[in-house]
């Protein structure tokens, strides 16, 4: 067991260790995920196809691999290096073109493809212009009886790599748009058609709204997930932000009623000088009546605020960890009733021991004194659902200064059953922060190298006398409660 100084969290702002009692932080639990479940390249590569491209993206953009990034440009490439001499071939030799101009429009039915991968809404067009352009020079062709038409094999093929790269970018109006077009300009065509020529209008039309409806199911899979995993980020921000204002309200109800009994004392005290102490002079007496009123006033104030910070049912009162409205009028716990704090959880089965500094709870003032006890509380809490079996030491010193609170455990016991690891409701440590906050204090919690976990928080005595101030906490280890 360690007790190795740690840095305090107002040096280390934008770091999150977050650890767990046992030893594991987050990160390494994390990068042990990584590593024992890293994804293969086929995987990836589906991931890739189901992640959306941006405007000005390109296709894989977002892959995590250069290779897979370039796969489309490779892949677009091989399809015009192998179409364009066999668009011209097949142009000369089956259709009986000239070979100037099966050269041209060899050239344009498969050159536009290479603009695919990033603006394939732009390469359509250019593709769609020289398949219509070159389905008109074949009527004049020598040797187009008994060949496909208006669209050519090689056409074909090109068109539905076309179609592919804009399943994966554009939108489904888009798509469609295209669709219809595609077999529009096929049925207008068709009233041009040679005789003895084998139509392959409905055949482009037909794969090209598979190939379409298959790309944009992709996509469109991939769009759900993205603003699945967006919606995801929003709730976990409003959940922790629920939390904080769920325990500052649960500090605040504490709070007041540990404020009320000293401004319930002070009226009292104040009303009840005249007799107390007789033959006061008349103004004296009404100093006395003045800070009676005033108090009196504090605390109906307080206590209408009170009112809106509690629930309806009197749930989440300022008492114990039962809560409730019995609860709220239960006097506030503090350092004195530490030791029965640790009676129970030792009668719970979880071997702790306590090192009380003599005359703790008389130095404390009530905040302090609180914080203490729910910090040891929540501590507890966490060893005995996080670590059980685990040796724990609670210590609470005092100097001139300030109060140090300390709770070390060691590893789980081995025939322990542990909680499965995920994350937990947060309301421990961000309760922790918060009642530092109010002290003016620091907190430090961390794991240890033995398999421990630490609990340091210090509570200055006097107003204005911690280190840090309200920023002065530890903001890690969210996951711990």
């Amino acid at each position: 067991m360690s007790d190795k100084p740690r840095e305090r969290t107002g040096s280390r702002l934008g770091s999150r260790p977050a650890g767990r009692p046992g030893g594991r932080t987050r990160e390494g639990a994390s990068a042990r995920a990584a590593g024992a479940r890293e994804p293969g390249a086929l995987a990836q590569l589906a991931a890739a196809l189901r992640t959306p491209a941006g405007a000005a993206q390109p296709l894989f953009a977002q892959a995590p691999k250069a290779w897979q990034r370039a796969l489309p440009y490779l892949l677009v490439a091989t399809v015009v290096v192998s179409l364009l001499p066999t668009t011209i071939a097949v142009l000369t030799n089956d259709y009986g073109m000239d070979g100037g101009w099966a050269g041209a429009l060899g050239v344009a039915q498969t050159v536009p493809l290479l603009l695919a991968v990033t603006r394939p809404l732009q390469a359509w067009l250019l593709v769609l212009v020289a398949d219509t352009f070159g389905a008109v020079l074949l009527t004049q062709a020598d040797k187009v009886a008994g060949h496909s038409w208006p669209w050519t094999p090689m056409a074909v093929i090109g068109y539905l790599v076309l179609m592919a790269c804009l399943g994966l970018r554009e939108s489904v109006r888009t798509l469609v748009g295209v669709w219809l077009v595609t077999g529009a300009l096929g049925a207008v065509l068709g009233f041009f058609q040679p005789a003895d020529t084998m139509n392959t209008a409905a055949l482009l039309f037909v794969l090209g709204g598979v190939v379409l409806a298959l790309t944009g199911a992709l996509r469109g899979l991939g769009d759900a997930r993205q603003r699945i995993a967006e919606q995801e980020s929003i709730s976990e921000a409003e959940r922790s932000r629920r939390t904080l204002l769920e325990e500052r309200a649960r500090i605040a109800r504490e709070l007041h009623d540990v404020v009320a009994h000293h401004m319930s004392v002070i009226t009292v005290q104040a009303d009840s000088a005249p007799y107390r102490l007789p033959g006061m002079p008349e103004p004296v007496q009404e100093e006395f009546a003045a800070i009676a009123a005033s108090a009196r006033e504090s605390l109906g104030e307080m206590r209408r605020l009170l009112t809106v910070l509690r629930a309806p049912d009197g749930a989440g009162g300022a008492g114990g960890p039962g809560g409730g409205a019995d609860g709220g009028r239960a006097p506030q716990p503090g350092i004195g009733r530490l030791q029965q704090l640790v009676e129970a959880t030792v009668r719970a089965g979880q071997p702790v021991e306590l090192s009380l500094a003599a005359g703790a709870a008389l130095a404390a003032p009530a905040a302090v004194d609180l914080a203490a006890y729910r910090i040891v509380q929540e501590a507890l809490a966490n060893v005995v659902r996080h670590a059980p079996g685990a040796p724990t030491r609670v210590s609470v010193t005092v100097d001139d200064d300030e109060v140090l609170v300390l709770v070390v455990n060691g590893p789980a016991a081995r025939d322990a059953a542990l909680e499965p690891d995920g994350p937990g409701t947060g309301h421990g440590l961000v309760g922790m922060r918060e009642r530092v906050r109010l002290t003016g204090g620091t907190l430090d919690t961390g794991p240890l190298p033995d398999g421990g976990f630490r609990v340091a928080a210090r509570l200055p005595l006097h107003a204005g006398s911690g280190t840090a101030g309200t920023d002065g906490t530890d903001d890690t280890n969210e996951e711990r409660s």
